[in-house]
């Protein structure tokens, strides 16, 4: 092969190695159409006009998809820090390592780890989220929208940026984002339009204990996309309850155990006072959490201390959005 020959295609390939996940497929398809054309060229023939206008032509669109992941990198923290209370941040640089250097990787903690909000920072350490998204899912939609919002907030970002979310009708990603939080069930319906999740560089199944059926059939689909993209870095979380099976479905891939956080608790009973005639449930429900938060901060008065933040659980997004109104 002549040498000119060679120093455009060692341009092309090296270029490849910087476009954007999205793009890599096609652009790798051209470059190999563009090669075999070339490697058939005689010395002679080489410096055809035609033949540089397609070279220019082809590196022109491997310099915008380069430009698209440089923007990307612009919103990327240069540093990240992890909050030193959090398990997970003590670990941070050994998981860092196991995401470098396996395809796989399955992140085993409590409640209390950290791993949710810690886990994408970390993926950005090791160089991720520059090429394509890190895609993040969550069961539920309320959790995605929460985790975006705090990881976020970690970055110095605006939700909605380089952090950003999916919901079902609700789609706050933009050009330049690097991070996707998102239901479980909006990553499978992306896969009906690309099947190759083109778009992410990194996939998060979070909280893959709780077995869902979307949760099963990604697992299912993932197993068998990671053979085909070998780009791909798939994280799996879970509770430390069936751990050895997540790795054993991912050809023995390396688990990583972090601790959990537990704090003293005390518990107090009060029984619901008697609604009353014609009352609804969701007033009679409003007015014990009232009257509960009510007697914590007399109990705080009359002790000269603070409890801090006040936590109520309730059933339903609607029921939340309802009393906090």
């Amino acid at each position: 092969m002549p040498k000119a020959v060679g120093l455009l295609l060692n341009t092309l390939e090296k270029a490849l190695a910087r476009v954007q996940s999205a793009d890599s497929f096609r652009l790798q398809q051209r470059v190999s159409k563009f090669t075999s054309t070339l490697s058939e060229l005689s010395r002679d023939t080489l410096v055809t006009s035609e033949r540089m206008r397609a070279f220019e032509q082809l590196q022109a669109e491997l310099r915008k998809s380069e430009s698209k992941c440089e923007l990307r990198a612009q919103l990327i923290p240069e540093t990240q820090s992890y909050p030193p209370q959090l398990p997970v941040s003590a670990k941070a640089g050994e998981i860092a390592e196991l995401i470098r250097s396996n395809q796989v990787v399955v992140v085993a903690g409590d409640t209390g780890s950290g791993k949710t909000t810690q886990l994408p920072k970390i993926c950005l350490e090791a160089g991720l989220g520059r090429r394509g998204m890190i895609g993040h899912t969550q069961p539920r939609r309320l959790a995605a929208l929460s985790v975006a919002t705090r990881i976020a907030e970690e970055l110095g970002e605006s939700a909605g940026r380089g952090v950003g979310s999916q919901v079902r009708f609700d789609d706050r990603t933009g050009p330049n984002t690097f991070l996707k939080l998102m239901t479980d069930g909006i990553l499978l319906a992306e896969i009906q339009a690309d099947r190759f999740l083109s778009k992410y560089e990194v996939i998060i199944i979070d909280e893959a204990h709780e077995r869902s059926l979307n949760i099963d059939f990604l697992l299912g689909f993932l197993r068998d996309l990671i053979r085909k993209r070998t780009d791909l870095k798939l994280i799996i979380t879970s509770a430390t309850i069936d751990v050895e099976k997540f790795s054993s479905h991912f050809g023995n891939a390396p688990v990583v155990s972090v601790e959990g956080r537990t704090f003293p608790v005390e518990v107090r009973y009060k029984p619901l006072a008697d609604p009353g005639e014609g009352a609804r449930s969701e007033d009679a429900q409003t007015e014990a959490i009232s009257t509960a938060v009510r007697e914590i901060l007399q109990h705080d008065r009359s002790n000269n201390q603070s409890s801090g933040d006040i936590l109520v659980f309730l059933p339903s997004e609607r029921e939340i959005r309802d009393t906090a109104t």
